[in-house]
């Protein structure tokens, strides 16, 4: 069950001003009415063309938009790291996914930003992967994010309030960190 501090229900006073809280009303009404349509499936799709190249593809995202997007392998491993490779995808899937969810609380919380810039990196140990070492994990070891929220007409205490929302409400953090350490440094500043 989600965490009832950030629930839509503790931002009635907002309720006529953010269309966020508008249209999260509607999608709990209709989540407990209808369980199964609150799953959604996300999706992305290789289809190997050009197959003579080692170190480049293309990625699909989307079912329905299918954007095309060139990857490359990482020159750590190899490659010529001429496109994003898919350690790069995954810090702009953090990355972004992170930055939403502050835009969407901020709307319920009725905090005015004015900037944000949200930076996330991983960190890997590559020897894992080319099997020069046995007891390095293919895996990345650690994700960090930098957090600068710039907003006006809020407080300290609220924006912590965001950020804290967002680290338990970002679908990507909460799933990456229980694989791997995701650290957050924030740089919060209030503008009047």
């Amino acid at each position: 069950m989600p965490n009832q501090k950030f629930s839509t229900k503790n931002t009635k006073s907002n309720k006529d001003t953010s269309i966020v809280h508008q249209r999260h009303l509607v999608l709990n009404e209709k989540y407990r009415k209808d369980i199964i349509s609150a799953w959604i499936t996300d999706s992305a799709e290789v289809i190997g063309i050009n197959l003579h190249d080692s170190f480049r593809t293309t990625v699909s995202i989307n079912d329905k938009m299918k954007v095309p997007f060139k990857i490359g392998v990482h020159k750590a491993v190899g490659g010529d790291h001429d496109f994003p490779n898919p350690g790069d995808l995954l810090c702009a899937s953090l990355a972004s996914c992170f930055e939403s969810t502050i835009r969407l609380i901020s709307n319920k919380l009725r905090i005015e930003l004015i900037e944000t810039k949200i930076y996330a990196k991983a960190q890997i140990d590559v020897r894992g992967t080319l099997m020069i070492h046995k007891s390095v994990p293919v895996e990345f070891q650690s994700m960090h994010i930098d957090a600068l929220i710039i907003a006006k007409n809020t407080n300290e205490k609220l924006l912590n309030t965001l950020v804290n929302g967002a680290k338990k409400s970002c679908i990507v953090y909460q799933t990456i960190k229980k694989g791997i350490p995701i650290t957050l440094n924030t740089n919060l500043k209030i503008e009047n």
